[in-house]
């Protein structure tokens, strides 16, 4: 390996501590390049089948080589003994969920202890807020969906949690000449996480790459769901227009991406099928 190479090299004129200390900093830059971000899966991807039987579809989900799960909204009506049984099975399949997906009703004072009490059952990071719902329209509105990311942040900070926010592509459209996920990326605290949705993204005719570039740090998440003029989001992943390298580059130099999830609105495939076909693309992609 080359770091023993380079090693044995300087060891001809140096001391054994000094041999010992290179190698040690060499293993360390080789372990660094190795280091690779999990990939898991927005369950919304097979819903149908998650409905039907949620064990099963989770342990098939595990079998394809998936790290990781995002539950979405549902999971907010389970008991936390529900939640106990569904941590069992996640611990036992060796698969993460490092967040959730959520309306607007579980980050407000009323809703949030009980999503804090669940994600952190699930074990989860994030508290993610999916969809503010279609009465968000106007700038004002926005800005009161930022003021209950913040305090819903701020509450459960000493849980061990933060809040996210999950974009559309209504927050990438202009309103009143101010797109709303600046709004909300400029007045929201910098430790709440802007999940980024690529596809939507990039139908609403922004660049996700330049995006990511413009908040280090805070793309701690991506959903990898792809978009074509044609087939709109039917499309796998691979198959659309996203310039899915230049992404991968961004998100983990610039960032902070710390887990992939690739969603699926429906293809031409069954649920499952089409959740295995993306994760052979995306390993093929990504590497």
């Amino acid at each position: 390996m080359w770091y023993v190479s380079l090693a044995m090299t300087e060891f001809r004129n140096s001391s054994r501590r000094e041999f010992l200390a290179l190698l040690a900093a060499a293993g360390m830059v080789a372990s660094a390049k190795t280091k690779s971000i999990p990939v898991g899966l927005e369950l919304y991807s097979v819903r149908d089948e998650l409905k039907k039987d949620m064990p099963g579809t989770l342990d098939a989900v595990a079998k394809m080589g998936y790290e990781c799960v995002e539950f979405f909204s549902p999971y907010y009506d389970w008991s936390p003994d529900q939640a106990k049984e569904v941590r069992k099975h996640l611990d036992s399949l060796d698969i993460k969920c490092y967040s959730t997906h959520n309306g607007l009703e579980a980050l407000k004072p009323e809703g949030l202890e009980k999503a804090i009490e669940l994600n952190k059952i699930l074990g989860a990071k994030y508290i993610v807020l999916a969809h503010p719902g279609d009465s968000i329209s106007t700038l004002a509105d926005w800005k009161m969906v930022a003021e209950i990311l913040n305090k819903a942040n701020n509450t459960m900070k000493s849980s061990g949690l933060h809040a996210g926010y999950h974009n559309h592509d209504a927050e990438f459209r202009p309103v009143d000449g101010r797109k709303p996920m600046e709004l909300l990326a400029n007045e929201t605290e910098k430790s709440i996480m802007l999940q980024l949705d690529v596809g939507t993204c990039i139908e609403a005719g922004s660049d996700p790459v330049g995006w990511i570039d413009s908040h280090p740090g805070r793309i701690r998440s991506l959903h990898l769901k792809d978009w074509s003029p044609d087939k709109g989001y039917k499309v796998l992943f691979g198959e659309g227009v996203a310039p899915w390298k230049k992404i991968f580059a961004a998100a983990e130099s610039t960032g902070g991406v710390e887990y992939y999830l690739i969603e699926q609105e429906g293809s031409q495939y069954p649920e499952i099928e089409t959740a295995d076909r993306c994760l052979v693309a995306f390993h093929n992609v990504h590497g």
